[in-house]
């Protein structure tokens, strides 16, 4: 059975009986956690396990671990510093602050990946304007080539310990000040003022080689009266031909306010499938979930079964022991630790 292309959440802790019929459908093809799926390293590992196990090939398991605000897991992983702290850094000391980002990359993918996880949907590449409700400190900064640089560097971080990149939010949420998970966002600017500047950091990051994007919840009128995420002219004309991605488009989590614009689940998730998505998330509405998986009608296309199966995480990971005792890993704990202190104390 190859993956599907909805993405589902679990209830618990461990799995119960309709997790484990849900993510047996042929509809879904990965799972996303949050802290309450969450207790301890041991916990989660056999959670992690038990989903890989209900499949073949196993579902792709994700996280919103971005740091700062945004880090799922607490004990037993790394205090990661929100991203901001590494543009404050950057103004400053911009070589070291790219080689701090690898350093974040590399102990947030590590991390996840000794646990199981295949993924992350980090770096956030959205503009810091200082207005967003929702983005806030999770943006590097204000200037493209900041956020290009850091990043960058984030996303050879992760690579190193085995895991893919997922850009969000394309073409820009930083702009506008309304919270998508809680209203529908509309930025009026032209297509023009938006390419040159939020979508700058986007424009490096696929030339780079970043494997998947995530479209913001936002309508851009002046662009198209649908938002980005349910929107064939963002997603193909501009993302797919203008831009050259040809990664994994995931759209941003469909029982969000923001998505309520396209209808009811299923006319949502179907327009998302239909604007470009390869794969639509739907969060934290089980009973939603089980009204998708009985009426959905989508085939899945080859296209997009193969741009999925590069989301796997790569080579076998270190557990967290073997971590502990890698010289590599314990001095990149070490120097994320000291990020948003004091540069005499980070550069002594």
């Amino acid at each position: 059975m190859s993956l599907g292309p909805l993405m589902l959440d679990v209830v618990g802790k461990e799995l119960s009986a309709d997790d484990v019929r849900r993510l047996q459908h042929p509809l879904v093809g990965g799972v996303i956690l949050f802290a309450r799926n969450f207790e301890s390293s041991e916990q989660l590992k056999a959670l992690t396990a038990s989903i890989h196990a209900v499949r073949q090939p196993p579902l792709l398991i994700a996280v919103d671990h971005e740091g700062g605000r945004v880090q799922r897991f607490r004990a037993g992983f790394t205090k990661i510093p929100p991203m901001r702290e590494f543009g404050h850094l950057w103004d400053k000391q911009p070589r070291q602050a790219k080689e701090l980002a690898v350093q974040a990359g590399y102990v947030i993918g590590a991390e996840l990946r000794a646990h199981g996880i295949d993924f992350s949907f980090t770096p956030v590449l959205d503009m810091d304007y200082g207005d967003s409700l929702v983005i806030g400190d999770r943006a590097f900064h204000r200037d493209p080539q900041a956020i290009n640089e850091l990043a960058f560097s984030l996303m050879q971080g992760l690579k190193k310990a085995g895991m893919a990149a997922v850009g969000k939010h394309f073409p820009g949420h930083g702009f506008v000040v309304a919270d998508s998970h809680v209203s529908i966002p509309v930025d009026d600017r032209s297509f023009d003022q938006i390419a040159q500047n939020d979508m700058q950091p986007f424009v490096r990051m696929i030339d780079e080689g970043l494997h998947a994007v995530m479209p913001a919840h936002v309508i851009y009128p002046q662009v198209d009266e649908k938002s980005a995420g349910f929107s064939p002219r963002w997603l193909q004309k501009v993302l797919r031909e203008r831009l050259g991605f040809n990664g994994v488009i995931f759209s941003d989590d469909l029982s969000m306010e923001g998505a309520t614009v396209a209808g009811d689940v299923t006319a949502r998730t179907l327009a998302a499938l239909n604007a470009g998505c390869d794969m639509a998330l739907l969060c934290n509405r089980p009973d939603l979930a089980d009204e998708l998986l009985a009426k959905l009608d989508w085939k899945i296309s080859a296209q997009s079964i193969a741009r999925l199966a590069r989301m796997h995480g790569g080579h076998h990971p270190l557990d967290m022991v073997g971590l502990r005792e890698s010289a590599m890993y314990v001095d990149a704990v070490k120097r994320v630790a000291m990020v948003g202190q004091k540069e005499s104390d980070l550069f002594a």
